[in-house]
């Protein structure tokens, strides 16, 4: 068998002088990953905005949640309408058992990850990144006049 006729997903393995063709075992189910940490946003958004009562934590949209490989840990992107984001993550951070609890009851998997909440600055950098385009804008605009 030459090697160029081997598909994507089998490695040739030298095995008593001939040569062997092992497979990869595909995942069961591709994106699994993704579909779990898309989950744990939806829940996590509806678990903070009605059952989380803490007074630090305001106006909060998860922005995206990724997941470790093995589902032990997610780090969860969150942005706030108005308030502090110190406060807020450290509001957040202490419920995490909780809402890991809530997460429990909610999803049908057998690990459920601790929850690492993070602020997302990306809205604030498209705000910067904008007005330094409109900026620049203005300032080519007085340049052609």
């Amino acid at each position: 068998m030459r090697l160029s006729s081997l598909k994507f997903g089998k490695l040739p393995v030298p095995c008593n002088g001939q040569l062997t063709i092992m497979v990869r075992k595909k995942s069961s189910t591709p994106n699994r990953g993704f579909r779990v940490a898309d989950q744990i946003q939806r829940d996590l958004t509806e678990l903070i905005a009605r059952e989380l009562k803490d007074p630090r934590v305001g106006m909060v949209t998860i922005q995206a949640v990724e997941v470790t490989p093995d589902y032990a840990h997610a780090k969860v992107f969150f942005s706030l309408l108005k308030g502090d984001p110190v406060e807020t993550a450290e509001g957040l951070n202490q419920a995490a058992g909780f809402l890991r609890a809530g997460l429990f009851k909610r999803l049908h998997i057998h690990t459920v990850p601790t929850l690492h909440f993070l602020f997302d600055r990306t809205t604030e950098r498209a705000a910067d990144m904008n007005a330094l385009i409109a900026q620049a804008v203005a300032s080519r605009s007085k340049n052609d006049d």
